[in-house]
Order: structure tokens, then C-alpha cells, then sequence
């Protein structure tokens, strides 16, 4: 396995150890979940980049780097919907065009075609990362700041929530549904001949 696909596999893991650090209540457990989101983040940057510079690209790595990053973006909306940072709804249409996606994408292996990841698509990946980061900071801050127990520094803390919180959703939702809407289009003929 070459190093872009070690990479790949490694933010699995990162994904999941992400997770279990939401999931358990910890003290800065918001703190170690940004961390271990910021790395993996990373590696989905870097696991492209060295792919192509080092000319490692492999059916692998076309197959399981998006299918890597729905985890971990599926699993970053969903621990941040109890959190009340994201509403079920917006989890809910990110989760179904990633397996809308995924399932397209097997239809595709299943004819002997690899689908790989599109422009728009790591846009609205970009713009997710982003998304997630902004609530875990917000959280993380909260776990160093007290924010709660000091009026003024709540109520800017809320607006910021509400208001950069509002505008990261309504950009990331916009282009999950376009680049989705857009992918299905372009592989029309798998569907339309079944």
C-alpha cells in the first residue's frame, strides 16, 4: 500500500477515534475532537496531493478517499446534531447524498467504471471540513473560556454561533445538494439503464 492510500486508511481511523472523543464526556473532549478532525482534514488534503505529484494514484485510492472522507464528514454532522450545533435536517441531507454518491459509485465498480471524486464535490468537502471546524472551535472555546458564565462574552459568542454558524450551513448544504445533483446528472446512463 503506498503512502497516499496509508493516508487514506489512516483518516478512518481518525474518524473514528473522533467520534469516541465526542461520545465520551471527558474533560475537553471538544478540545481533542478539533484535533483529531484538524489531522484528519490533513490527511485528506495531503493523501490527494502526494497521489498526484508522486503519480500514486490507484483504483484504491479513487474508490476509498471519498468514500473515507463521507465517513468522516457523515460522522462530524452526525455527533454535532446532539450538540445542537447542526440541525438533524442539514445531518440528514449530507448523510443521504453521501450514500446517493456511494451507492452511484458501485453501481459504476459494478460495471467496471471507477467514479472518481469531481472539482465541485471537493469543494463541498472543503466547505464541510470547514463547517465542522467552526462548531468544534466554538465548542473548544467554550471548554477554555466559561463563556456561559459571563453575559456579555455569552452574547457574543451566541451571535457569532448563530450568525457564522447560519451562513457555513446554508453554503455547505447548498453545495452538497448541487455537486450531488450535478454527479447524478453526469452519470445518468448508470441509472438510466437498469
Amino acid at each position: 500500500m503506498n503512502l497516499a492510500n496509508r493516508l487514506t486508511v489512516s483518516r478512518f481511523f481518525l474518524s473514528l477515534a473522533f467520534v469516541i472523543a465526542l461520545s465520551v464526556d471527558l474533560p475537553f473532549r471538544f478540545t481533542t475532537a478539533l484535533f483529531l478532525f484538524l489531522v484528519a482534514g490533513i490527511t485528506d488534503y495531503a493523501d490527494g496531493e502526494i497521489a498526484r505529484r508522486f503519480n500514486m494514484e490507484t483504483d484504491f485510492g479513487r474508490l476509498m478517499d471519498p468514500l473515507v472522507d463521507k465517513i468522516m464528514m457523515a460522522a462530524a454532522f452526525i455527533c454535532l446534531v446532539p450538540l445542537k450545533a447542526v440541525p438533524a435536517w442539514v445531518a440528514t441531507v449530507i448523510v443521504s447524498r453521501e450514500f446517493l454518491i456511494t451507492g452511484l459509485r458501485l453501481l459504476a465498480a459494478a460495471k467496471g467504471r471507477v467514479l472518481s471524486a469531481e472539482k465541485l464535490g471537493k469543494h463541498k468537502t472543503a466547505w464541510q471540513i470547514v463547517t465542522a471546524i467552526f462548531f468544534l472551535l466554538m465548542l473548544a472555546g467554550r471548554e477554555y473560556s466559561g463563556v456561559t458564565a459571563r453575559a456579555p462574552a455569552a452574547d457574543l459568542y451566541m451571535r457569532v454561533w448563530n450568525w457564522g454558524g447560519s451562513f457555513l450551513l446554508v453554503v455547505t448544504v447548498a453545495l452538497t445538494v448541487i455537486s450531488g445533483a450535478g454527479y447524478l446528472w453526469k452519470n445518468r446512463g448508470l441509472i438510466e439503464n437498469q
